[in-house]
C-alpha cells in the first residue's frame, strides 16, 4: 500500500439546521488504501460519503475540510467543500465515484442501465466511439458477475433482481476509473459467494490502478465479516463522533471503546420455538411459475424479424418471455419460519410476489395455486383480496423506494390501519403508530417526519413498523435486516421472534445472510435458476 496521502478530511461537521449528524470528523485515506467506517444506522457514515461528493440532501450544511489530489497532475491538493457545483460536476465519476445504497432509487427507471454506464463513459472520456463506450460497458457488466451481460445490457432497471442491480450500479461507478471509491453498502443486496466476488473485484481493479496512482476505497457497510474480509483499516463512528481508527486485525481483537466492543461481539441469536403438531396451514402454494417478457421483444423488434422471415401476421404481437420461477411448491404453518435462500436473481423475490399476487402490472406471466388462509387468489373477487392482505404484509428489499416520499412516517405506518380498521379514531390511529414505532427501535418524533430525513437502517424499521401495525398472520420479510447494523439487526430480529411467538405470525423469510435465516428458520429452501433445489428442516 502506498503511504502517499490522497484524501485528508479535517474537522468535518455537517448540521440539518441545529441538529449536527457529523461531529469534528477527521480521517486521512492513503493512495491504494482501503478503509471502512462502520457504525449503527443514523451513526452520519453515509452523510459523511455524501458530503465527499456535493451530494448532501437539501438543508444539510457542512464545514471543515477535504483536501483530495486530483487531475493530471496529481500533485495538488483541492478541497472538495470549496468547488463549485460546476467543477465538482467534473470530478464526480472520474476523480470521486460512488456506489449508492439503495440502487433502485439510485437507477434512472426511464433508460436501460447498458445506456446509463455508456453515459458515465461518455461524460468524462467524449473522444470514445459509441462502440468502444457500449463494450467498455459489457466488460463491466460481465467483471461484475452479471449472467448474460450482453442480454442485461438492453434491460431497465426493474427487470434485473435486487443484487444484479447493485452489480450494475457497482460497473457504473468503476467505469471511468476512480482515483476514490466511496462504496456505500455496495454487497447488501448480494448472496455471501457473490459478495467475495465483488470485494475480490474491487482488490483486482485496485492493482490494476497502481500504475496510474492507486485507488483509495471507502467502505461504508454495517457488515462486518466483509469489513474483516476487505478492509485495511477501521473507522468506527456513533452518534456522529469517530471513536477509534485502526487496523482492522487491532479493532477485531482488542477494540479500544465499549461500543466498538459491542458492534464486534453482536451476532443473531437463535430462537425459535417447537411447532404446534396440530398448526394449521396459513400458506399453500402448488406448481408456482412466473415466466418475465425478454427485453425488446414484441411488435418493433422480435416480432418483425419472424414476420419478416415469413412466419404468420400474429407472430408480431408475439412476445419472448424468460422463466425465473419454476414449478416451486410449499407450504408454511402458523408460527412457522421458512427460509429461502439463493444467489442473487434465483427467482427468491419473484416468488414471494406471485404468492402476494403482486405481479399483474409486470408483464409476468404466472401460474399455479396459491392458497391464503384457505382462501385461492384466483377465486376471489378484487374486495375479497383487499380484505385479506390485511393478513399477509411483506416487508420489501428496498426501504427507500417502498416509502412514499411525500407522506410522513405517522401517514406511512397509519395508512394501513385508516383502511382496514376505518371506525378507529384518529387519536386512536397516531397511538398504536407511536407504539409500534417504540417497538422497531424509533421514537415518537419519528412520528411527523419524512422518509428522506432518516438513514437507510431507519427507512428499513420503518417499513417494519408499517408491516407489523396490522398484525398479520402471515409476513413476507424480504431481506428484513439487509440494510441495518449488526447490533439494530440483532434488535430486530428479537423482535421478529417477539412478535411471531406472542402473535404466533408465520414468517417467509427471504435472506442472502446465513446466519440471520438459521436464527429464525425451522425450515430452508434453497433456490437455483428459479428451481427448488434443496429443502431442509432445522
Amino acid at each position: 500500500m502506498s503511504q502517499e496521502m490522497l484524501v485528508d478530511i479535517r474537522n468535518l461537521t455537517i448540521r440539518f439546521g441545529r441538529k449536527v449528524v457529523v461531529n469534528d470528523l477527521s480521517l486521512q485515506v492513503a493512495e491504494g488504501e482501503r478503509i471502512a467506517i462502520v457504525g449503527e444506522s443514523g451513526s452520519g457514515k453515509t452523510l459523511t460519503g455524501l458530503s465527499l461528493i456535493g451530494l448532501l440532501p437539501e438543508g444539510g450544511d457542512v464545514t471543515g475540510s477535504v483536501s483530495i489530489k486530483i487531475g493530471r497532475e496529481q500533485t495538488k491538493a483541492h478541497d472538495l467543500l470549496k468547488l463549485s457545483e460546476r467543477e465538482l460536476r467534473g470530478i464526480r465519476g472520474k476523480d470521486v465515484a460512488m456506489i449508492f445504497q439503495e440502487p433502485m432509487t439510485a437507477l434512472n427507471p426511464l433508460y436501460t442501465v447498458g445506456n446509463q454506464i455508456m453515459e458515465a463513459v461518455q461524460c468524462h472520456e467524449p473522444l470514445l466511439t459509441q462502440q468502444e463506450c457500449k463494450s467498455r460497458a459489457i466488460a463491466l457488466l460481465t467483471k461484475t458477475g452479471i449472467p448474460q451481460p450482453e442480454e442485461r445490457f438492453s434491460y431497465y432497471p426493474h427487470q434485473l433482481s435486487g443484487g444484479q442491480r447493485q452489480r450494475a450500479m457497482i460497473a457504473m461507478a468503476l467505469a471511468c476509473k476512480p482515483r476514490l471509491l466511496i462504496a456505500d453498502e455496495p454487497t447488501t443486496a448480494l448472496d455471501p459467494s457473490l459478495r467475495l466476488q465483488i470485494l475480490d473485484l474491487l482488490k483486482e481493479l485496485q492493482e490494476d490502478a497502481k500504475a496510474d496512482g492507486g485507488m483509495a476505497v471507502i467502505l461504508i457497510t454495517h457488515d462486518l465479516n466483509i469489513v474483516r474480509y476487505f478492509a485495511q483499516r477501521v473507522a468506527v463512528m456513533h452518534q456522529g463522533k469517530l471513536l477509534e481508527c485502526r487496523s482492522t486485525e487491532e479493532v477485531f481483537d482488542r477494540p479500544e471503546h465499549t461500543y466498538t466492543e459491542s458492534l464486534v461481539h453482536s451476532s443473531p441469536v437463535r430462537n425459535v420455538l417447537p411447532l404446534v403438531p396440530i398448526a394449521p396451514v396459513l400458506l399453500k402454494a402448488q406448481d408456482i411459475c412466473v415466466d418475465y417478457p425478454k427485453a425488446g421483444s414484441g411488435f418493433l423488434s422480435t416480432g418483425i424479424k419472424k414476420f419478416i422471415r415469413g412466419l404468420h401476421f400474429s407472430d408480431l404481437f408475439k412476445r419472448e418471455y424468460e422463466s425465473v420461477v419454476k414449478n416451486i411448491s410449499l407450504d408454511l404453518k402458523q408460527g412457522e419460519t421458512l427460509g429461502i435462500i439463493g444467489e442473487s436473481g434465483s427467482g427468491k423475490s419473484t416468488l414471494a410476489m406471485a404468492l402476494l399476487d403482486l405481479l399483474g402490472q409486470t408483464g409476468a406471466r404466472t401460474s399455479g395455486q396459491v392458497e391464503v388462509l384457505g382462501y385461492s387468489w384466483a377465486k376471489m373477487t378484487s374486495r375479497e383480496r383487499s380484505q385479506l392482505r390485511a393478513s399477509f404484509q411483506v416487508i420489501f428489499q428496498d426501504p427507500f423506494g417502498s416509502l412514499s416520499p411525500r407522506m410522513t412516517v405517522g401517514q406511512i405506518i397509519g395508512e394501513g390501519l385508516a383502511l382496514h380498521q376505518p371506525t378507529l379514531s384518529e387519536d386512536g390511529r397516531k397511538a398504536r403508530v407511536i407504539e409500534v414505532l417504540k417497538e422497531v427501535g424509533l421514537d415518537r418524533t419519528a412520528y411527523n417526519r419524512y422518509p428522506h430525513e432518516f438513514s437507510g437502517g431507519q427507512r428499513q424499521r420503518i417499513a417494519i413498523a408499517r408491516a407489523l401495525i396490522l398484525k398479520p398472520q402471515i409476513l413476507v420479510l424480504d431481506e428484513p435486516t439487509s440494510a441495518l447494523d449488526v447490533t439494530i439487526q440483532k434488535q430486530v430480529l428479537t423482535l421478529l421472534s417477539d412478535l411471531q411467538h406472542k402473535y404466533n405470525m408465520a414468517y417467509l423469510l427471504i435472506s442472502h445472510d446465513l446466519e440471520v435465516v438459521h436464527a429464525m428458520s425451522h425450515r430452508i429452501i434453497t433456490l437455483k435458476k428459479g428451481k427448488q433445489i434443496n429443502h431442509v428442516a432445522l
